[in-house]
Protein backbone atom coordinates (compact mmCIF):
# COMPACT_ATOMS: atom_id res chain seq x y z
CA UNK A 1 0.00 0.00 0.00
CA UNK A 2 2.84 2.39 0.82
CA UNK A 3 4.55 1.72 -2.50
CA UNK A 4 1.30 2.24 -4.39
CA UNK A 5 0.67 5.47 -2.54
CA UNK A 6 4.21 6.73 -3.17
CA UNK A 7 4.61 5.73 -6.82
CA UNK A 8 1.06 6.00 -8.18
CA UNK A 9 -1.51 7.79 -6.08
CA UNK A 10 0.38 10.91 -5.03
CA UNK A 11 2.36 11.53 -8.26
CA UNK A 12 -0.69 11.00 -10.48
CA UNK A 13 -2.90 13.39 -8.51
CA UNK A 14 -0.65 16.18 -9.75
CA UNK A 15 -1.08 15.11 -13.38
CA UNK A 16 -4.58 13.68 -13.90
CA UNK A 17 -8.09 14.07 -12.48
CA UNK A 18 -9.28 11.94 -9.58
CA UNK A 19 -11.86 10.24 -11.79
CA UNK A 20 -9.13 9.20 -14.23
CA UNK A 21 -6.91 8.07 -11.37
CA UNK A 22 -9.75 5.92 -10.07
CA UNK A 23 -9.98 4.26 -13.49
CA UNK A 24 -6.23 3.58 -13.40
CA UNK A 25 -6.58 2.08 -9.91
CA UNK A 26 -9.45 -0.16 -11.03
CA UNK A 27 -7.49 -1.33 -14.09
CA UNK A 28 -4.47 -2.19 -11.96
CA UNK A 29 -6.68 -4.02 -9.46
CA UNK A 30 -8.25 -6.05 -12.27
CA UNK A 31 -4.84 -6.87 -13.74
CA UNK A 32 -3.56 -8.28 -10.44
CA UNK A 33 -6.72 -10.33 -9.90
CA UNK A 34 -6.45 -11.80 -13.39
CA UNK A 35 -2.75 -12.52 -12.95
CA UNK A 36 -3.51 -14.41 -9.73
CA UNK A 37 -6.24 -16.47 -11.41
CA UNK A 38 -3.86 -17.38 -14.24
CA UNK A 39 -1.16 -18.42 -11.81
CA UNK A 40 1.24 -15.72 -12.94
CA UNK A 41 1.73 -14.42 -9.38
CA UNK A 42 1.61 -16.18 -6.02
CA UNK A 43 -0.43 -13.51 -4.24
CA UNK A 44 -2.35 -10.36 -5.03
CA UNK A 45 -0.50 -7.35 -3.58
CA UNK A 46 -3.65 -5.24 -3.92
CA UNK A 47 -5.99 -7.67 -2.19
CA UNK A 48 -8.42 -5.81 0.04
CA UNK A 49 -7.37 -2.37 -1.19
CA UNK A 50 -9.97 0.24 -2.05
CA UNK A 51 -9.54 3.56 -3.82
CA UNK A 52 -11.06 5.36 -0.83
CA UNK A 53 -8.22 4.04 1.33
CA UNK A 54 -5.89 6.48 -0.44
CA UNK A 55 -8.00 9.60 -0.78
CA UNK A 56 -11.17 10.95 0.82
CA UNK A 57 -11.61 13.70 -1.75
CA UNK A 58 -15.00 13.70 -3.42
CA UNK A 59 -14.97 13.06 -7.15
CA UNK A 60 -17.27 15.58 -8.76
CA UNK A 61 -19.05 14.78 -12.03
CA UNK A 62 -17.70 16.53 -15.09
CA UNK A 63 -19.69 19.51 -16.26
CA UNK A 64 -21.43 19.03 -19.57
CA UNK A 65 -19.63 20.47 -22.57
CA UNK A 66 -23.02 21.08 -24.19
CA UNK A 67 -25.51 23.68 -22.97
CA UNK A 68 -29.06 24.30 -24.09
CA UNK A 69 -28.04 27.50 -25.89
CA UNK A 70 -25.78 25.40 -28.12
CA UNK A 71 -28.53 23.04 -29.24
CA UNK A 72 -29.74 25.15 -32.22
CA UNK A 73 -26.25 24.91 -33.74
CA UNK A 74 -26.05 21.22 -32.83
CA UNK A 75 -29.36 20.60 -34.58
CA UNK A 76 -28.05 22.31 -37.71
CA UNK A 77 -25.02 20.06 -37.62
CA UNK A 78 -27.14 16.94 -37.11
CA UNK A 79 -29.50 17.95 -39.92
CA UNK A 80 -26.53 18.14 -42.28
CA UNK A 81 -25.11 14.88 -40.92
CA UNK A 82 -28.47 13.18 -41.48
CA UNK A 83 -28.11 13.85 -45.20
CA UNK A 84 -24.51 12.64 -45.36
CA UNK A 85 -24.37 9.92 -42.69
CA UNK A 86 -27.92 9.24 -41.46
CA UNK A 87 -26.90 6.44 -39.10
CA UNK A 88 -24.47 8.71 -37.24
CA UNK A 89 -27.02 11.50 -36.87
CA UNK A 90 -29.77 9.09 -35.86
CA UNK A 91 -27.68 7.64 -33.03
CA UNK A 92 -27.07 11.12 -31.63
CA UNK A 93 -30.70 12.18 -32.06
CA UNK A 94 -32.11 9.13 -30.27
CA UNK A 95 -29.76 9.74 -27.35
CA UNK A 96 -30.54 13.45 -27.18
CA UNK A 97 -34.29 12.88 -27.49
CA UNK A 98 -34.41 10.32 -24.67
CA UNK A 99 -31.29 10.82 -22.55
CA UNK A 100 -30.28 7.21 -23.17
CA UNK A 101 -26.80 5.76 -22.79
CA UNK A 102 -24.67 4.99 -25.81
CA UNK A 103 -24.61 1.24 -25.07
CA UNK A 104 -28.35 0.74 -24.76
CA UNK A 105 -28.95 2.90 -27.83
CA UNK A 106 -26.44 1.32 -30.23
CA UNK A 107 -27.88 -2.16 -29.54
CA UNK A 108 -31.50 -1.20 -30.27
CA UNK A 109 -33.47 -3.58 -32.52
CA UNK A 110 -36.45 -2.78 -34.68
CA UNK A 111 -38.58 -5.41 -32.92
CA UNK A 112 -38.06 -3.43 -29.70
CA UNK A 113 -39.67 -0.40 -31.33
CA UNK A 114 -43.45 -0.26 -31.60
CA UNK A 115 -44.86 2.76 -33.37
CA UNK A 116 -48.41 1.50 -32.90
CA UNK A 117 -47.90 1.24 -29.12
CA UNK A 118 -45.63 4.31 -29.17
CA UNK A 119 -42.98 2.61 -27.05
CA UNK A 120 -39.28 1.78 -27.15
CA UNK A 121 -38.40 -1.27 -25.07
CA UNK A 122 -34.80 -1.64 -23.86
CA UNK A 123 -34.10 -5.18 -22.57
CA UNK A 124 -32.44 -5.61 -19.19
CA UNK A 125 -29.41 -7.21 -20.87
CA UNK A 126 -28.74 -3.97 -22.76
CA UNK A 127 -29.20 -1.62 -19.81
CA UNK A 128 -26.41 -0.57 -17.46
CA UNK A 129 -28.74 -1.05 -14.48
CA UNK A 130 -29.70 -4.53 -15.73
CA UNK A 131 -33.37 -3.63 -15.50
CA UNK A 132 -35.63 -3.37 -18.51
CA UNK A 133 -36.53 0.14 -19.58
CA UNK A 134 -39.60 1.40 -21.43
CA UNK A 135 -39.64 4.80 -23.10
CA UNK A 136 -42.69 6.47 -24.62
CA UNK A 137 -42.24 7.46 -28.26
CA UNK A 138 -43.55 10.89 -29.18
CA UNK A 139 -45.04 11.62 -32.59
CA UNK A 140 -41.82 13.41 -33.54
CA UNK A 141 -39.63 10.40 -32.75
CA UNK A 142 -42.05 8.05 -34.47
CA UNK A 143 -41.72 10.14 -37.62
CA UNK A 144 -37.93 10.19 -37.23
CA UNK A 145 -37.85 6.40 -36.90
CA UNK A 146 -40.05 6.03 -39.96
CA UNK A 147 -37.66 8.22 -41.95
CA UNK A 148 -34.64 6.28 -40.68
CA UNK A 149 -36.19 2.92 -41.60
CA UNK A 150 -37.06 4.18 -45.08
CA UNK A 151 -33.46 5.28 -45.61
CA UNK A 152 -32.18 1.88 -44.47
CA UNK A 153 -34.53 0.08 -46.84
CA UNK A 154 -33.59 2.36 -49.73
CA UNK A 155 -29.96 1.36 -49.10
CA UNK A 156 -30.91 -2.32 -49.16
CA UNK A 157 -30.84 -3.00 -45.43
CA UNK A 158 -33.73 -5.09 -44.08
CA UNK A 159 -32.00 -6.31 -40.92
CA UNK A 160 -32.97 -6.17 -37.27
CA UNK A 161 -30.78 -3.34 -35.95
CA UNK A 162 -31.37 0.40 -35.89
CA UNK A 163 -27.61 0.92 -36.01
CA UNK A 164 -25.97 -1.91 -37.96
CA UNK A 165 -22.34 -2.20 -38.93
CA UNK A 166 -21.05 -3.62 -42.20
CA UNK A 167 -21.15 -7.16 -40.83
CA UNK A 168 -24.87 -6.87 -40.12
CA UNK A 169 -24.42 -6.73 -36.35
CA UNK A 170 -25.12 -3.74 -34.14
CA UNK A 171 -22.39 -1.13 -33.85
CA UNK A 172 -19.64 -2.24 -31.50
CA UNK A 173 -18.66 -0.10 -28.53
CA UNK A 174 -15.65 1.21 -30.44
CA UNK A 175 -17.66 1.90 -33.60
CA UNK A 176 -20.29 3.82 -31.64
CA UNK A 177 -17.60 5.86 -29.89
CA UNK A 178 -16.10 6.68 -33.28
CA UNK A 179 -19.47 8.07 -34.38
CA UNK A 180 -19.18 10.74 -31.69
CA UNK A 181 -15.56 11.44 -32.49
CA UNK A 182 -16.75 12.29 -36.00
CA UNK A 183 -19.76 14.30 -34.85
CA UNK A 184 -18.28 16.02 -31.81
CA UNK A 185 -14.81 16.69 -33.23
CA UNK A 186 -13.45 16.69 -29.69
CA UNK A 187 -15.89 19.40 -28.56
CA UNK A 188 -18.44 17.08 -26.94
CA UNK A 189 -19.07 13.38 -26.30
CA UNK A 190 -22.06 11.06 -26.32
CA UNK A 191 -22.45 11.49 -22.56
CA UNK A 192 -22.77 15.25 -23.00
CA UNK A 193 -26.01 14.62 -24.91
CA UNK A 194 -27.39 12.80 -21.88
CA UNK A 195 -26.24 15.56 -19.55
CA UNK A 196 -27.72 18.41 -21.56
CA UNK A 197 -31.00 16.52 -21.84
CA UNK A 198 -31.20 16.11 -18.08
CA UNK A 199 -30.28 19.70 -17.28
CA UNK A 200 -32.79 21.09 -19.77
CA UNK A 201 -35.53 18.85 -18.39
CA UNK A 202 -34.96 20.52 -15.03
CA UNK A 203 -35.19 23.96 -16.64
CA UNK A 204 -38.46 22.90 -18.28
CA UNK A 205 -39.91 22.02 -14.88
CA UNK A 206 -39.96 18.27 -15.42
CA UNK A 207 -40.33 16.36 -12.15
CA UNK A 208 -37.00 15.12 -10.75
CA UNK A 209 -38.22 11.55 -10.22
CA UNK A 210 -39.48 11.42 -13.79
CA UNK A 211 -36.16 12.72 -15.08
CA UNK A 212 -34.27 10.04 -13.16
CA UNK A 213 -36.65 7.41 -14.49
CA UNK A 214 -36.13 8.55 -18.07
CA UNK A 215 -32.37 8.25 -17.53
CA UNK A 216 -32.92 4.74 -16.13
CA UNK A 217 -31.02 5.54 -12.95
CA UNK A 218 -31.35 3.22 -9.99
CA UNK A 219 -33.92 4.61 -7.57
CA UNK A 220 -34.77 3.99 -3.94
CA UNK A 221 -37.71 1.82 -2.88
CA UNK A 222 -40.10 4.73 -2.30
CA UNK A 223 -39.18 6.35 -5.60
CA UNK A 224 -39.56 3.03 -7.43
CA UNK A 225 -43.08 2.62 -6.04
CA UNK A 226 -43.92 6.15 -7.17
CA UNK A 227 -42.53 5.45 -10.61
CA UNK A 228 -44.55 2.29 -11.16
CA UNK A 229 -47.81 3.91 -10.12
CA UNK A 230 -47.46 7.34 -11.70
CA UNK A 231 -44.68 7.38 -14.22
CA UNK A 232 -45.77 6.25 -17.66
CA UNK A 233 -48.21 9.05 -18.35
CA UNK A 234 -45.89 11.62 -16.79
CA UNK A 235 -42.88 10.31 -18.71
CA UNK A 236 -44.80 10.71 -21.93
CA UNK A 237 -45.82 14.25 -20.99
CA UNK A 238 -42.20 15.04 -20.10
CA UNK A 239 -40.86 13.82 -23.44
CA UNK A 240 -43.61 15.62 -25.34
CA UNK A 241 -42.60 18.86 -23.61
CA UNK A 242 -38.91 18.16 -24.33
CA UNK A 243 -39.46 17.33 -27.99
CA UNK A 244 -41.67 20.38 -28.49
CA UNK A 245 -38.77 22.43 -27.13
CA UNK A 246 -36.35 20.65 -29.47
CA UNK A 247 -38.70 21.36 -32.38
CA UNK A 248 -38.22 25.06 -31.75
CA UNK A 249 -34.43 24.73 -32.09
CA UNK A 250 -34.38 22.63 -35.25
CA UNK A 251 -35.60 19.11 -34.48
CA UNK A 252 -38.73 19.58 -36.60
CA UNK A 253 -36.65 20.07 -39.74
CA UNK A 254 -35.02 16.67 -39.21
CA UNK A 255 -37.92 14.40 -38.33
CA UNK A 256 -40.15 15.99 -40.97
CA UNK A 257 -43.44 15.16 -39.26
CA UNK A 258 -45.13 18.47 -40.05
CA UNK A 259 -44.22 18.20 -43.74
CA UNK A 260 -45.46 14.62 -43.95
CA UNK A 261 -48.75 15.48 -42.27
CA UNK A 262 -49.23 18.46 -44.58
CA UNK A 263 -48.72 16.31 -47.67
CA UNK A 264 -51.13 13.69 -46.35
CA UNK A 265 -53.72 16.32 -45.42
CA UNK A 266 -53.74 17.70 -48.96
CA UNK A 267 -54.81 14.33 -50.34
CA UNK A 268 -57.01 13.12 -47.51
CA UNK A 269 -60.82 12.85 -47.52
CA UNK A 270 -60.86 15.26 -44.59
CA UNK A 271 -59.06 17.90 -46.64
CA UNK A 272 -61.44 17.41 -49.54
CA UNK A 273 -64.39 17.81 -47.21
CA UNK A 274 -62.83 20.83 -45.53
CA UNK A 275 -62.29 19.06 -42.21
CA UNK A 276 -59.29 19.36 -39.91
CA UNK A 277 -56.44 16.92 -40.59
CA UNK A 278 -55.92 13.85 -38.38
CA UNK A 279 -53.84 14.03 -35.21
CA UNK A 280 -50.07 13.72 -35.18
CA UNK A 281 -49.94 9.98 -34.56
CA UNK A 282 -52.04 8.99 -37.57
CA UNK A 283 -49.14 9.14 -40.01
CA UNK A 284 -46.66 7.16 -37.98
CA UNK A 285 -49.12 4.50 -36.88
CA UNK A 286 -50.12 3.90 -40.48
CA UNK A 287 -46.42 3.51 -41.34
CA UNK A 288 -46.00 1.04 -38.48
CA UNK A 289 -48.69 -1.18 -39.96
CA UNK A 290 -46.65 -1.55 -43.15
CA UNK A 291 -43.67 -3.14 -41.41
Amino acid sequence: ADALDKHLMWPCQAEVSLSYLRQMFALLLTAFRQALQLGLIDSNPMAGMRFNDFTKAKILPKASRLRDVQLPELMRQLAQAFEEAPGDAMLALMMLAHGTRIGETRMARWNEISLAAAEWFIPAANAKTRTEHRLPLTAQVQALLTRHRAIQQAMGYEGVYLFPNRRGLCLSETQASNVFKRLGQGEWTSHDLRKVSRSTWTDLGIDGHIGEMLLNHKLGKIASTYIHTQAMQQRRAALEKWHAWLDRVGFAAIHGLTKALFEISQNSPEATAGKAPSDLTAFVISEDSKR
